[in-house]
């Protein structure tokens, strides 16, 4: 009988520390709910280091959430639905210029090159900036970033956006491709996979780079309250570090290796179209190798923004970003 007891106490106390280790491994992973501007090849990085694990391996769980549009990621993070926003920055110098109780700070620089491309009906390969004078153009949706862009790229070549051409700004973001396959428009600024998609069904031809032509503009970080960062600068740094290694794998590796990763975050899109378009944001060298939002580009962004009549106030660089996690991660090999 003491036999037996023994054998049962036994069986209990592994039972006991087999389930209590479970609950600590599960413990061990610090819930951390990110609210994305779009669901885009363009942030390859960011879905390499989920779909290589490297987020569990710094002790996260991500939750992932598409915002559709950078009012709707800035609501999320100032209501504390988010714990981290990825929007374009411009988006944290708004709610900073109108008050906000507190500040949104950027802590991770993602993309150094805005995601847009110009498409035309047919192939030139002679383009230039001025071919647009008398045209109309799809140009997304007035104080959106690729409008703003756009129109910064029409003044560094000496045109004047409000009388050289016509602007349509009207369509929603994502149906700008859908009109100009129904003929509306002589060119149109697409986001991708919407070129990529024109082209295959031969309904326009990629003819110029707005993230090209426009130089390194610092299109979309991850920011967070400030109070957040605070409270969470560990979690922040293992986060950064996640992307750091995941920005490392997309400068280290082959557009077909990093579309083969990011696949299960892109089932629709067929093999050979994701490759192209990872293929092509390589090209114009889209991802910086470090996520640390640097000065110069904080005063571009403003240029851009005031360049578009969005930019109420200027505002100074050591109020709205913090570059210490971004450093730190930047010594991962």
């Amino acid at each position: 009988m003491k036999k037996v007891i023994s054998m049962v106490l036994v069986l209990s106390l592994t039972a006991f520390w087999l389930c209590g280790c479970g609950k600590t491994t599960e413990k061990e992973l610090v819930r951390v709910r990110l609210n994305e501007v779009a669901h885009s090849i363009f942030y390859a990085p960011q879905y390499v280091a989920i779909e290589n694990g490297y987020f569990e391996e710094e002790g996260i769980d991500i939750e992932l959430v598409n915002g559709a549009g950078a009012d709707n990621v800035m609501t999320a993070v100032l209501s504390g639905e988010a714990d981290i926003g990825f929007m374009g920055s411009e988006a944290s110098i708004y709610v900073y210029n109108q008050g906000a109780d507190e500040k949104i700070v950027n802590f991770a620089q993602l993309t150094q090159r805005a995601g847009n491309f110009l498409v035309a009906r047919e192939k030139d390969d002679a383009f230039t900036w001025d071919k647009l004078k008398g045209k109309t153009v799809l140009a997304g949706r007035k104080g959106g970033m690729p409008q703003m862009v756009f129109e910064y790229i029409l003044k560094k070549n000496n045109m004047d956006p409000a009388k050289d051409l016509t602007m349509v700004q009207n369509i929603d973001f994502g149906l700008t491709a859908e009109a100009f396959a129904s003929g509306q428009g002589d060119y149109s600024v697409e986001f991708e996979p919407f070129a990529a998609s024109l082209e295959k069904d031969q309904k326009g031809v990629v003819v110029a780079s707005l993230g090209v032509d426009s130089g390194k503009v610092p299109y979309t970080a991850y920011s967070a309250k400030e109070g957040y960062i605070a409270d969470n600068g560990d979690t922040i740094q293992k986060f950064t570090n996640a992307l750091q290694r995941g920005m490392n794998f997309v400068r280290g590796h082959s557009a077909e290796e990093i579309a083969k990763v990011i696949q299960p975050q892109f089932a629709e899109t067929d093999a050979e179209v994701l490759t192209t378009i990872v293929e092509r944001y390589a090209q114009q060298d889209t991802w910086k190798e470090n996520l640390v939002f640097e000065r110069d580009s904080f005063t571009l962004l403003q240029d851009i923004l005031k360049s578009g009549g969005e930019l109420a106030k200027e505002v100074a660089y050591e109020e709205l970003v913090n570059t210490e996690f971004a450093e730190k991660a930047a010594e991962i090999q």
